[in-house]
């Protein structure tokens, strides 16, 4: 294996990004909305909130938007290369099919990873500098663990992106994983457990004792451990979901959520790598 290559296709994958000004527009675009958040995201009043209430009121918008972030950054990666011929002068440099898509997951972790860091660091730093009290530790615990997600999401596009022969097929298809694990999967989880459990409690806001089947399927969605990774490992994050509806269980731990984020990176470029070595090109 030659570092060079590798290294090489990686600051290639990085300078389009740099060239296209993608780092800079999703770089600011987590700056401000988490400026939002921190300063208006208060009913009782308007102003600075700390770093604890901005990582909660936060959490949510990062499921959302680092998952298709991550999926539009890396659906193409392959296929795209493929369709426009640029693959075979790739290979044609006595690069192997290792050393491209393991550069190329490298270029657009190092992408992915220095935007979120860019973005909710500048806008922390700013937060700081207007209220008192700051965990910093805290704070870098909510954007390591972004990054994480990033990663998860990050990898399972560059899979796809070997499994289908068409650009846009592998854009659908992208599309299709940020619905199953935002809004497919919890709603299917819920309805599992809604044949388990009397419904009612959930209408009259109480809180109520979850099998642990049901922690055990959400460890299968890497959107619910990323939010449950918070709520164990952050002290804010977790007082103000210590009234939820659905408690996190004890066995729940950073150890082993982050164990299972990072198993869901590791498999899935793992997969990647084993389709992109018999995918005909």
């Amino acid at each position: 294996m030659q570092t060079n290559v590798i290294l090489s296709i990686a600051k290639k994958e990085i300078m389009d990004n740099i060239r296209n000004k993608w780092i800079i527009l999703v770089s600011v675009m987590f700056a401000l909305l988490t400026l939002v958040v921190s300063y208006f995201g208060s009913l009782a009043s308007r102003g600075w909130q700390d770093l604890g209430f901005t990582i909660s009121g936060m959490a949510n918008l990062v499921t959302f938007l680092v998952p298709i972030i991550a999926l539009m950054l890396a659906y193409a990666t392959i296929i795209g290369e493929i369709e426009r011929g640029s693959m075979n002068s790739l290979l044609s440099l006595s690069a192997t099919r290792f050393e491209i898509i393991i550069g190329k997951f490298l270029g657009l972790a190092g992408v992915l990873c220095f935007t979120i860091f860019i973005g909710f660091g500048a806008a922390g730093l700013m937060i700081a500098a207007n209220v008192s009290n700051i965990n910093y530790a805290d704070y870098g615990i909510f954007i390591g663990a972004t990054m994480l997600l990033g990663l998860v999401f990050l990898s399972v596009a560059l899979f796809f992106s070997t499994i289908f022969n068409k650009r846009s097929t592998a854009m659908g298809g992208a599309i299709f994983l940020w619905f199953l694990f935002n809004i497919i999967l919890p709603i299917v989880f819920i309805g599992l457990l809604a044949t388990t459990i009397d419904m009612m409690m959930f209408a009259q806001g109480n809180t109520i004792v979850v099998p642990d089947w049901y922690h055990a399927l959400n460890l299968f969605n890497p959107t619910s451990v990323y939010s449950s990774l918070l709520t164990t490992a952050i002290g804010p994050v977790s007082s103000m979901s210590a009234s939820s509806m659905i408690p996190a269980p004890s066995w729940y731990s950073s150890g082993l959520l982050i164990g299972v984020l990072l198993a869901w990176i590791i498999v899935f470029f793992a997969l990647a790598v084993w389709r992109f070595q018999r995918k005909d090109i």
